[in-house]
This record gives C-alpha cells, structure tokens and sequence, in this order.
C-alpha cells in the first residue's frame, strides 16, 4: 500500500453493552443515534478497505498482550440484563491469525513479549461497534489485548511496535469511550468533569510533539479521574495515539449521552 494509502488509526466509543440492537428509553429516543451514525460512516472515509482490522477494547486484560488466533471467534456476550434478542447477535467475520503472525514479529522486534489465546470470544466491544462499521462481517478480525496494569506509556509503545500495518492495509481501532464513569453516568454530577476532561483530551491528541507526555500524565487532566474511576476504557485511545507516530489527531464524533461529553478521535 502507498503512503497516500496508508490507514489511519481511531479511537471509537462502542456505546453501552448492545445498546443500538435495542429500544432506547421512550424520555430519550434518540439517544444513541448520533453515536450510530458515527460508526456506520467510519468505513467511508477510510482512503481504501481495510485488508484487515486490529481492535484494542477496554473489555479485554491480560497479563501481556494477548492476540487472538482464532480462524473465526465465537462472540462473548459480556453484559448482563438486557433483552433476550441482544443474546442472538452474530457477527460471522472471519479471525486474522495471518495478521497475528506479522504483529507477534512486530512486538518481538520492539522487546514487547506477547501471548496467544484461541478460545475466547470477541467481546461486545469488539462486535457491536463493527456490527455497524462493517455490517458485511467480510473484513479479517484479530482482537489485542490490554496488558494489566494499564499502564499508558506502555500501550503508547505497543502502537508504536504496529505502526508498520498501517501501510500494509490494516485499520487500527481503539475501541473504548472516553468517559467511563458508569456510578454518574445517570445523573448531573459527572457533567461538568466529564466536558472538562473532553476539551482536554481533544487538544492532548492533536499535538504530536506532545501527545505521548500528555497522554502518559492522562490522569492529572482536568476531570480525568472523574471521567475514569477506572481507565480500561481510555487506555484503547493510547495504542491509537502510539500508531500514529508524528500525525495529528482529530476529533470526528462529538456528543453528549446522558449529559456526558463523548468524543471518537482519527490519527493521519
């Protein structure tokens, strides 16, 4: 692939458990629409299709990164009480063990040990979001894990080891969302932390001269620990950031659910 080619790399929200395959609530009908329409428009503004897609979620932790080998991955339904129709999605895409290969070399070469697993499913953050960014399941799948610990500098590393895919036709998503806060998610008083940590987090990405050291330091923003009790849900966008190298971040969804600012974010 060209360098006119080459695939950026996102960092995508992919909602609450399988919130777009059911009703939403009658007060708020149109509350995931916004976040919907994003996801189902991420395919057209790639400069060619993807070969295959690498996915980071905030839904998977291990001891070291762990690929998942599998030809073809079961789903893992990992939410609980929703209806029982969301218990009957598929998504038949095909695994990427190939593509697990080239990214084992990648890590080895960058001195970033990692592990195989063949019997896990894809999990909701992994499926529901291509569900609706690449609804015709035809595009390879292979599912990196998040290392324990989370620690940022090293997932901004791991981005670093993958940035050769991108010119190999391979779409690196982060997929996450950069508020997570599900204790006040339902009510006012994560709001205003969660719009501070929004702005913040949107000028940190774009400058690339700084990012890695804004990044790293995420939890000293303004609002950030407010927004992430937690930071599983952040620490996709770090891989993202790492892939990058020198390109600008952009803002590409901006929305507010239940009051919450919520960004999706495009490097190169």
């Amino acid at each position: 692939m060209s360098a006119n080619g080459r695939m950026p790399t996102l960092f995508i929200p992919h909602g609450g458990g399988p919130c777009f395959f059911m009703d939403p609530p009658p007060a708020q009908p149109h509350l995931w629409d916004a976040m919907a329409a994003y996801l189902r428009g991420l395919a057209a503004d790639l400069p060619e299709p993807p070969k295959a897609l690498l996915i980071i979620s905030g839904h998977w932790e291990t001891a070291r990164p762990t690929l998942n080998v599998a030809a073809a991955p079961p789903l893992l339904f990992d939410y609980y009480g929703f209806p029982e129709h969301t218990y009957q999605l598929t998504y038949p895409a095909p695994g990427a063990p190939d593509l697990a290969a080239r990214v084992r070399d990648l890590m080895a070469a960058a001195g970033l040990p990692v592990a195989e697993e063949a019997r896990r499913g894809w999990d909701h953050g992994v499926f529901v979001p291509l569900m609706l960014a690449f609804p015709e399941a035809a595009t390879p799948v292979l599912q990196l894990s998040l290392q324990a610990g989370l620690d940022p500098a090293r997932h901004l590393a791991i981005g670093r080891a993958l940035a050769p895919l991108r010119d190999e036709g391979v779409l690196i998503v982060g997929s996450g969302m950069s508020y997570h806060n599900l204790a006040e998610f339902f009510g006012p008083r994560g709001n205003e932390p969660a719009a501070r940590f929004d702005a913040w987090l949107t000028d940190a990405v774009a400058d690339p001269a700084r990012r890695d050291a804004a990044l790293t330091a995420w939890s000293q923003a303004p609002g950030a620990l407010a927004a992430h009790p937690r930071e599983e849900h952040l620490l996709p966008l770090m891989v993202a950031a790492g892939a990058a190298g020198v390109e600008a971040g952009t803002r590409t969804y901006s929305d507010q659910i239940m009051g919450k600012a919520l960004s999706g974010f495009r490097f190169g």
